[in-house]
């Protein structure tokens, strides 16, 4: 399933705000399209941000300072190191004499094979018939191929796998709703649609087996930065003893990033609370509301990372290291 398409110079994305009730492909034309694809969630996903990114500096840098155009992009969500990685990637390519475009396709490909072998890796820790839950999407739509946190499924689908995944809905944007759902029902994966306080409802019945999750960063000691409401699900499943994995690149472990205290957490609009996706507000207009995008999960609530480079299980700021020796 593919969230971006670049063909003959023109970049276009599926616009993945009007999903699942509408499939709309985008034609993003400048630096500032970009910038609003990128924070109003029409692209997302951190390996998507960065493919995305790559593809927007190469295009674009033509017309605009390339140190400031990555500046630009990079301010449009913070916490997703990819964006970062990937902007920084093609100024380097820039500085050296390389074609910018060329770079950006390579950024493309090597996530695709990055997602495979996520994937491989996930999929040695399941059974066959494992009970699954996800939290927000982490598949296609916010990868390149398979996907992090559904590589797993989506493989094993392909080989036979017999999977039963509950989707945690993911308030308030429901990605797990309208993406997670959305993909894992195309591809023929049994899913379960769960309102995001179900979670411990299931893993009571006895009904999860595991948990996959995707993640934009990850600190050196471990703690990764998750979809608001990941941290909820990880205590949860270290109550009742399931397994809880975390998949990603290896290019979102960020080892200048000591902590999660160290992770910059994006601060969404808060009125997305109670307006977005109802014909009404659900609470009165001076109600505040607090709307942070993303929490560290602890290191401690982690059963393993699973990465591109392999499974790195705790102590983490020792062992996410080994993986690259």
């Amino acid at each position: 399933m593919e969230n971006l398409k670049y063909n003959d110079g023109r970049l276009y994305i599926l616009d993945q705000t009007l999903l699942p009730n509408r499939e709309k492909w985008i034609e993003i034309k400048n630096k500032e399209q970009a910038f609003d694809a990128i924070k109003k969630l029409m692209v997302r996903g951190a390996p998507a941000i960065g493919i995305f990114a790559g593809y927007a500096m190469a295009l674009f840098s033509e017309n605009n300072n390339i140190y400031k155009l990555k500046a630009y992009l990079d301010a449009s969500r913070p916490t997703a190191v990819n964006l970062s990685w990937a902007t920084g990637r093609i100024v380097k390519a820039c500085e050296s004499g390389k074609s910018l475009i060329d770079e950006a396709v390579a950024i493309h490909n090597e996530d695709i094979e990055m997602c495979r072998k996520i994937s491989e890796y996930g999929l040695t820790l399941l059974k066959d018939g494992d009970g699954i839950l996800t939290h927000c999407n982490a598949g296609e739509l916010a990868t390149s191929k398979y996907g992090t946190g559904l590589g797993p499924l989506l493989l094993g689908k392909e080989k036979g796998y017999d999977f039963h995944v509950f989707s945690d809905e993911t308030r308030p944007l429901l990605q797990g709703a309208r993406l997670t759902s959305y993909e894992l029902e195309k591809a023929g994966v049994d899913v379960t649609l769960i309102c995001d306080n179900m979670a411990g409802f299931v893993m009571k019945k006895g009904l999860i087996d595991a948990v996959l999750v995707g993640c934009d960063r990850v600190a050196a000691n471990g703690d990764t930065a998750n979809k608001i409401g990941t941290n909820s699900v990880a205590v949860l499943a270290k109550y009742y003893n399931i397994p809880f994995y975390v998949l990603g690149p290896y290019s979102t472990v960020d080892f200048s990033c000591k902590s999660g205290d160290d992770i910059v957490i994006e601060e969404r609009d808060p009125e997305e609370i109670k307006e977005k996706y109802f014909e009404h507000p659900t609470a009165l207009k001076e109600t505040k509301c607090l709307n942070p995008a993303f929490d560290v999960t602890d290191h401690s609530l982690i059963t393993a990372i699973i990465t591109d480079k392999g499974i790195a299980y705790p102590p983490f700021d020792k062992n996410l290291k080994e993986l690259i020796k």
